[in-house]
């Protein structure tokens, strides 16, 4: 390995659930040993084919939750390993809700195996939650936070929750189908630019989550933590931690919460983050960095022409 150099004012983010495409990561597996072994380990930890859902599909797979969570992660963590591989470590990093588990993992909080095989379950406990066709989230733009709420708080009878603060004007909402329904007509008229029904299978951070929350709570006993070796940002707070016990915590509660991810980047920004590297399949988290701070340096890895520009950049 490459001596380790921590890239100062640099940030690693890890994106969630929903950026997954087939052919995500086979381009790096295919060029670097210890991207491709990342894949190996994630097929050991949950014996299955995980690596040939990520490069050949078929699609309709990769989209299942408990599918889509480790398939994720382990292309997220892939890219770290290429980058510790060269000794490249960031000053902090942060996941958007799933991809706080990438984080963590980069930041040896949890060991690879058991986090692909966490999150796998973790996909199987939100799923379970709430039966199919009960819950609905609906992505709200060019409303404001407090508008949002405002008016969630209005739903006649059903669980709402605001499962997202994204960037300005971005915000989602979760909970019963009817209710968040509901919201989202009151947000139209109350001038949001569009509101947007989100294709999932289950209301994500809300409390309709709470069982999911306390079955990963039992799998977490289960798990070895250790302090983070860089800081992380929480989905929960949007504050740095490092402490494994706080970590731990965190995450549970992570399931029913908001992600505050507008509130995370705006932090990381103001400890002095001007470079932001996102790992991972596709570009919607630095779609939003982009839209919470256009003055920022965003870059992405995701394939071997986004690897060569980044390196080049980050060098």
């Amino acid at each position: 390995m490459a001596e380790v150099k921590t890239l100062k004012k640099v940030a690693y983010v890890f994106p969630g659930q929903g950026s997954q495409y087939v052919g995500m990561g086979k381009e790096l597996a295919e060029n670097f040993e210890s991207a491709a072994k990342i894949f190996d380990e994630a097929n050991t930890a949950l014996e299955f084919d995980l690596k040939k859902l990520c490069f050949e599909g078929p699609v309709d797979d990769l989209k299942k939750t408990e599918i889509t969570q480790p398939a994720i992660l382990t292309v997220s963590v892939a890219i770290f390993a290429i980058l510790k591989k060269r000794g490249l470590l960031p000053s902090v990093a942060a996941g958007h809700s799933l991809g706080e588990y990438s984080a963590l993992t980069a930041a040896g909080t949890i060991d690879f195996m058991d986090a692909v095989r966490l999150v796998n379950k973790r996909g199987k406990f939100m799923q379970s939650a709430v039966p199919e066709g009960h819950g609905a989230m609906v992505a709200i733009l060019g409303l404001p936070y407090d508008k949002v709420l405002e008016l969630a708080s209005y739903a006649t009878s059903g669980i709402v929750c605001a499962a997202n603060f994204n960037s300005p004007g971005q915000v989602v909402i979760s909970g019963e189908k009817k209710p968040v329904e509901e919201v989202a007509s009151h947000c139209k008229e109350a001038g949001a630019k569009r509101v947007i029904p989100l294709a999932v299978s289950a209301p994500f951070h809300c409390a309709l989550m709470q069982p999911a929350a306390e079955r990963l709570k039992g799998e977490f006993t289960q798990v070895k933590f250790q302090d983070a070796r860089f800081p992380v940002v929480s989905n929960v707070t949007g504050e740095y931690m490092t402490a494994a016990a706080e970590i731990k915590q965190k995450l549970v509660e992570q399931v029913v919460s908001t992600v505050l991810w507008q509130q995370s980047v705006e932090n990381m920004i103001s400890k002095g983050i001007d470079t932001f590297v996102e790992l991972g399949p596709k570009k919607v988290l630095s779609g939003l960095i982009k839209k919470i701070n256009p003055q920022v340096k965003i870059l992405n890895i995701e394939d071997l022409a986004s690897f060569k520009t980044t390196i080049d950049a980050l060098s």
